[in-house]
């Protein structure tokens, strides 16, 4: 059992050798102190918590961008010691692993063996058990649904000591509870996931301009039609409602190598954070029009990498640095297709507020419906901007961002959120009583005890 009231843990289970009891998020602006983290290495050093005399939280690699990875004033059981890979069938793509491993650690395995994460964020700096929670979507929702479509079984460790093993037929309403249950419902123990299988480790890429958000639609109807399995688009937030970007879509390739990436950003690694000025509205849309000018043109095709293609800021070690000591704020939403108007309206106020992103994406989700009853996507269109933070004039452009979204019925995620209200919350996520019931009493977040306080006014 684990003793958080005495700030120490028999047996195996113990804090951490020197105590970093202060974390933070990706975005660098929500800042925790915890009474104390521990740091397991192996299942067996994890037992009941029913005892601590302050809420608990699994803490992983900690690329959520707001508060839903922290747990100001409690514990924190940090995973990534948990990092081992349990078994690999390289016939049939089956990998079980620990809680904390990475997705750069299951790409290293894998793809030298012609396989490939079924769903992959824009990070591969997450571990498995964090994408689960968050119930990570990428480039080929379209087609394959967000990463809990491709689990077939976990286990799930509640506070009291009771461990589930969860899949579609075993404890079905805790797995659906946990795929995308921001952590809440229990610690995640091990991961099983169904991989993709590929023949190149390469990605054939087209890359396609686009001046309207019409002709967005269009193109991504096309490349659906193709028979493409990624696709996104860089979008130009000083554009307006004009959107114009550049669309990229792509494939495995059909032959060539396997050959896994390094684990590792090799890149220019940010020193520090940088002066606040260096990120305003000038250098930004002097940016997105020198990047849109450079991939403006005819309709290009072009095997890359597989890095470059799902995760080109893995090589900057610390990117985040780069909006300043105040850190940034990332406004994801969904809009439906049918509100196109509400989307242009959005592109407006943020063209208009002088808040620019040079880190745009927009992307349309498909149709396939994820198990996990809190996930985020779903049908309509996701945009997805990084915004220095600005204090009270960044929060009153989200204050009407979250306006126009509610009015559409759209939704914010969760894992990318630092300030949603309670309202916006029980908006976006209609099966959010539903999910009450399979919360464990003794685990808690910073985003869970934000959204469950009173409405704003």
């Amino acid at each position: 059992m684990l003793n958080f009231k005495s700030g120490g843990a028999p047996g195996a289970q113990r804090p951490l050798q020197q105590p970093i009891t202060s974390y933070r998020s990706w975005g660098r602006q929500s800042l925790a102190a915890h009474r104390n983290v521990y740091k397991p290495s192996w299942a067996d050093e994890l037992g009941r918590f029913d005892d601590a005399d302050a809420p608990v939280l699994a803490f992983g690699l900690g690329r959520s961008y707001g508060d839903s990875c922290l747990n100001d004033g409690g514990y924190l059981i940090d995973i990534t010691a948990m990092d081992h890979v349990m078994s690999f069938d390289a016939g049939s793509g089956r990998i079980r692993c620990a809680a904390g491993v990475s997705l750069a650690t299951i790409l290293q395995l894998v793809v030298p063996r012609g396989w490939f994460l079924p769903v992959t964020p824009g990070t591969k700096f997450v571990t498995i058990a964090g994408a689960i929670a968050n119930d990570v979507h990428g480039k080929n929702h379209h087609c394959e649904g967000t990463i809990g479509c491709h689990v077939t079984q976990f286990e799930l460790l509640r506070s009291n000591g009771t461990r589930l093993v969860c899949s579609p037929e075993q404890n079905p309403e805790w797995y659906a509870a946990t795929i995308g249950g921001l952590g809440l419902t229990g610690i995640i123990v091990w991961v099983e996931i169904q991989l993709k299988k590929i023949l190149s480790s390469k990605i054939a890429v087209d890359t396609i301009t686009f001046r309207s958000l019409n002709e967005f639609l269009d193109i991504t109807k096309e490349s659906e039609q193709a028979g493409f399995d990624y696709t996104v688009a860089w979008i130009d937030c000083f554009s307006g409602r004009d959107a114009r970007g550049i669309f990229y879509c792509g494939n495995h390739a059909d032959t060539g190598e396997v050959v896994a990436k390094g684990a590792a950003g090799r890149g220019f690694k940010v020193p520090f954070a940088f002066p606040e000025f260096v990120l305003n509205r000038v250098t930004v849309k002097a940016f997105n029009t020198l990047y849109y000018t450079l991939k403006a043109g005819k309709r290009r095709t072009r095997n890359v990498d597989y890095d470059p293609f799902f995760y080109p800021l893995d090589t900057v070690p610390e990117w985040n640095l780069i909006y300043g000591r105040r850190g940034l704020m990332q406004y994801q939403c969904l809009v439906p297709e049918a509100a196109s108007e509400a989307f242009q309206e959005i592109l407006r106020k943020i063209s208009d507020s002088g808040e620019g992103s040079f880190l745009g994406v927009i992307k349309k989700f498909g149709n396939i419906r994820s198990p996990g009853m809190m996930s985020f996507p779903r049908p309509g269109l996701t945009l997805a901007l990084d915004f220095p933070f600005r204090g009270d004039h960044t929060l009153r452009l989200f204050d009407h961002l979250d306006h126009i979204v509610m009015n559409v019925h759209g939704a914010l995620y969760a894992a990318k959120d630092a300030r949603m209200s309670r309202s916006m919350f029980e908006a976006s996520y209609p099966n959010l009583e539903r999910f009450r019931a399979f919360v464990d009493p003794h685990l808690s977040s910073g985003f869970w005890r934000r959204v469950q306080a009173e409405v704003r006014r």
